[in-house]
């Protein structure tokens, strides 16, 4: 199952905000937390890490803190000394920013204390495939991407899905960081251009921005970068189909309640014979052959348009298609409603076969 992910910073608030923004992600489906010990400087701020996890572990989450070799050294531990970090702080994951050779990271995922490895997939090494190599336990290896606070330092798409594609490959479970647009916090201070993976995700509204990881196939889980996301991006997230593409979309205003059935109610899935203009959803011509479909919005199709073809076509009234490219309009065919401008470069990463949907947008 995919999940949710909030990122905690406990140097930059208190117990009774922390607690409550842990409840209210809990509340809209969240149940992991990302977390780092390496940003933590006293044993005051340390304490507070220890109270935090031990709340949002009695409601379900599975927290996992980024560490490195030198922050082992400052709290006089060794790799073998994982137990002493997942009892003294709640912890379901140790995430590598730094990792060692290979074989402690293996030794590590063997412990006792079945402590779960997450590794930096961002690099795009042979790093797992060396730590694999030395035996470990594959059940406590997982993957989580790298943010970046600074605009234009983030992964590029290329680099992202071939990074990627190497823990997958391996069958591990991933992560990746999206951003909140109210937000502040990062682990060691104001952060004002968010905290993303992907830099073309930087000023993405959330939503697009986990639409599109998760459409990948590449990435399970997804954690909220920056403190605090608002209760609507919580509520958002939430409320989204975790498997299946949904886009959203603004309907027009002379839609007929039976073209808003077509839309948001009937199944879709495109074509296996792909066209390079249009992803055609031909299931509902069949289904509503006898129904009227009177014209209306029969103005020059674009990109992101969502066509329906009218009583003036009688072989292919009914049929729902989405524009991909800017096509003539010979009267025939319906503009019912239009993806939103920010998520039109998902359609063309809809595969043959692939199935999808829509939500309606408000804005």
């Amino acid at each position: 199952m995919r999940r949710l992910g909030i990122s905690i910073y406990p140097q930059h608030s208190t117990m009774e905000e922390m607690k409550s923004y842990i409840q209210l992600a809990h509340d809209n489906g969240f149940d992991r937390i990302f977390t780092c010990l390496m940003s933590m400087k006293s044993d005051e701020e340390r304490e507070k890490l220890q109270q935090i996890n031990q709340f949002a572990q009695q409601l379900g989450f599975d927290i996992s803190a980024d560490i490195a070799p030198q922050v082992f050294e400052e709290l006089g531990l060794t790799y073998r000394d994982i137990a002493y970090l997942k009892e003294h702080y709640y912890l379901d994951a140790l995430r590598l920013d730094m990792g060692f050779s290979g074989q402690e990271e293996a030794f590590m995922s063997l412990d006792a204390s079945n402590l779960k490895v997450e590794l930096n997939i961002s690099n795009g090494t042979k790093y797992v495939e060396n730590i694999l190599s030395y035996m470990p336990n594959r059940a406590n290896i997982i993957g989580c991407h790298n943010f970046y606070p600074r605009q234009y330092t983030g992964l590029s798409r290329k680099q992202f899905l071939a990074s990627s594609q190497l823990f997958k490959n391996n069958h591990i479970r991933t992560a990746a960081m999206i951003s909140s647009g109210h937000a502040t916090f990062g682990p060691w201070e104001v952060t004002l251009h968010g905290l993303p993976t992907l830099e073309e995700h930087r000023h993405l509204p959330i939503t697009v921005q986990a639409k599109d990881l998760w459409h990948t196939g590449l990435i399970d889980d997804l954690i909220i970068g920056n403190m605090y996301a608002s209760e609507e991006e919580l509520k958002a997230l939430g409320s989204m189909n975790r498997n299946k593409l949904e886009l959203a979309v603004v309907t027009s205003a002379e839609t007929t309640a039976l073209e808003e059935k077509v839309i948001f109610e009937e199944p879709h899935f495109n074509r296996g014979d792909v066209s390079e203009y249009v992803i055609r959803s031909t299931q509902s011509r069949v289904k509503y052959k006898n129904e009227p479909f009177p014209a209306h919005d029969v103005e020059s199709i674009e990109l992101g348009d969502i066509t329906i073809d009218n009583d003036l076509d009688i072989r292919y009234k009914g049929e729902l298609q989405v524009a991909l490219k800017e096509i003539p309009n010979a009267g025939c065919t319906n503009i019912v409603a239009k993806v939103v401008a920010e998520e039109r470069f998902l359609l063309e990463q809809i595969q043959p076969w692939e199935s999808f949907g829509f939500t309606k947008s408000f804005n």
